[in-house]
């Protein structure tokens, strides 16, 4: 058995820690706040990858797609709570580098 063989666990747990490892490192070095944003759903994206291949892989029926789904809806909420805290703070501070902002009080 090929340690990439599309149809191994060991390759969607590949895919799933260069996802989080990629998501990880967007959010601790981007200074931009949509960036970071990415690298979180990246790192919920690499989640979702290994509910769903432990779930093909073993006999847990459904339960890690629908763990899966709640994570997408997680994604979703967050990213449009997220969105709107970033538009607040551009308002405020003309600017999204998370750098700058040190307090929400003007």
């Amino acid at each position: 058995m090929n340690l990439f063989d599309p149809a191994s666990l060991n390759s969607y747990l590949i895919i799933a820690a260069v996802l989080f490892s990629l998501g990880a490192y967007a959010i601790v070095s981007r200074r931009n706040a949509v960036s970071v944003l990415m690298g979180i759903e990246l790192v919920l994206n690499a989640t979702n990858v290994n509910l769903v291949a432990f779930s093909r892989f073993s006999t847990a029926d459904l339960r890690g797609q629908l763990f899966a789904v709640f994570v997408i809806i997680l994604a979703a909420a967050e990213a449009a709570v997220a969105l709107a805290i970033i538009l607040a703070i551009y308002h405020n501070f003309q600017t999204i580098d998370v750098n700058e902002i040190d307090s929400l009080r003007d």
